[in-house]
């Protein structure tokens, strides 16, 4: 983000504004957002120290300031959305109107900005862009949807159906990790209390023995020495580094896109991000294609809502290629994303004329791909956490019982 200076003339006078902005059209854009009066001109500038420091403490912090909203009340406030819009009702009053019924402090905060930026006469999907945070991604994509295909109501119904989706997803993995989330809890209490109260007995006795050590039992020690001396400042430690590497990644672009590149080779998680991410962008781009939307508009809007960087640098060389006249289904195959058989689909439509619904068929596809890794994710959890648990055990087993064995061999003289 680059720091801009806008000087507008707001009764009578001229102020300046700072703030941050992508390039000089969004800071343009939002200028004309954030302040009421005659733009006179938006600088870029260079960031003065303080501004520098408030900077580095907001973004350190900004995830315990900023509070999303409670999934069930986004879905609730968007139906009752498409519900209003449905029946005629302005979107302003049927912003304001839900502000006021609902009980989430964050989605009142959100709806009320919302309808203010609406009567000041800016689109809902450009005012939802300040709060990406607060509603994500696929929001903004499907309100973009419905202002472009005039159908407003129905992009909503079907976001809320998709927000519906998630949540369930959301809820499955959830259930998923609980037996293996309360064994790695057990575990980690389990390995406090030996390291605390278990291992320093034997240190004594040890220490008496004046034998040289195995491998084991020297690693437990150290870890004894480690726990109960520095624990704090290593939690601290721990704590600070997770902050920092946070901000790295929120302020710093190929930080990101590394960290990005690191999940998508990672085991199991590598896979929900892909099939997440292609099947939510394949929904929406078939909800625009249906609509009529043109597909180098089409796929802008979807690959706008894809939040993985190495994902969305490859789906927007699909981009680049249509503009160049290539057909959808050899700009999909560059990618290395998709499986033969898509592209195989992809093709039949672009020859047939029934693209909108070939896409859709592969939105399910991918759809069908992730509720199955959901599905499995416990069985496949498990193997990690066998092993985690096998290390820990042969650890502690090895290193307290290999001494007292030598022991046991040093008084029978054997």
């Amino acid at each position: 983000m680059t720091y801009y200076i806008a000087t507008v003339l707001t009764k009578g006078k001229k102020e300046e504004f700072p703030f941050y902005a992508n390039n000089r059209k969004h800071a343009s854009e939002l200028t004309k957002l954030k302040y009421s009066g005659i733009v006179i001109k938006i600088e870029e500038a260079d960031e003065p120290l303080e501004v520098k420091l408030k900077k580095f403490t907001d973004d350190l912090f900004k995830n315990i300031k900023k509070k999303k909203i409670k999934p069930d009340s986004q879905i609730a406030a968007i139906r009752q959305l498409a519900v209003m819009t449905n029946a005629g009702i302005s979107i302003y009053d049927s912003l304001v109107e839900i502000a006021k019924s609902t009980q989430d402090e964050t989605l009142k905060l959100v709806f009320s900005k919302l309808a203010e930026d609406i009567n000041s006469g800016h689109s809902l999907s450009k005012s939802m862009n300040q709060f990406k945070f607060e509603l994500g991604n696929l929001t903004i994509a499907m309100a973009q949807l419905g202002e472009k295909t005039g159908n407003l109501d129905e992009a909503l119904y079907s976001l809320a159906d998709m927000l519906e989706e998630i949540r369930a997803n959301f809820v499955k993995f959830k259930k998923a990790m609980a037996y293996p989330r309360n064994v790695m809890i057990a575990l980690a209490i389990a390995f406090v209390v030996l390291i605390s109260y278990v291992v320093p007995n034997f240190k004594t006795m040890f220490e008496k023995l004046g034998a040289e050590l195995p491998l084991p039992t020297q690693i437990l020690l150290e870890l004894e020495y480690l726990f109960n001396n520095f624990g704090p400042y290593v939690l601290a430690i721990g704590f600070l580094s997770f902050a920092i590497f946070k901000y790295l990644i929120n302020n710093y672009k190929h930080i990101r896109f590394g960290w990005h590149e690191v999940l998508l080779k990672t085991y199991l998680i590598k896979n929900i991000i892909m099939f997440a991410t292609l099947s939510r962008f394949t929904l929406v781009f078939s909800e625009l294609i249906r609509a009529g939307i043109p597909i180098a508009e089409a796929l802008d809007t979807s690959i706008a809502m894809v939040d993985n960087l190495p994902l969305k640098a490859k789906l927007l060389s699909v981009r680049v290629a249509v503009e160049k006249g290539s057909a959808l289904h050899k700009g999909l195959d560059e990618t290395k994303l998709f499986e033969n058989m898509i592209i195989q689909m992809v093709s039949a439509g672009e020859d047939s004329g029934t693209l909108d619904t070939m896409i859709s068929k592969v939105a399910d596809y991918f759809k069908m791909r992730f509720d199955a890794i959901i599905d499995g994710l416990s069985e496949a959890i498990e193997p990690i956490m066998l092993f985690i648990i096998a290390g820990m055990v042969i650890l502690f087993a090895l290193g307290i019982f290999l001494p007292m064995w030598d022991m046991g061999a040093a008084v029978t003289g054997k």
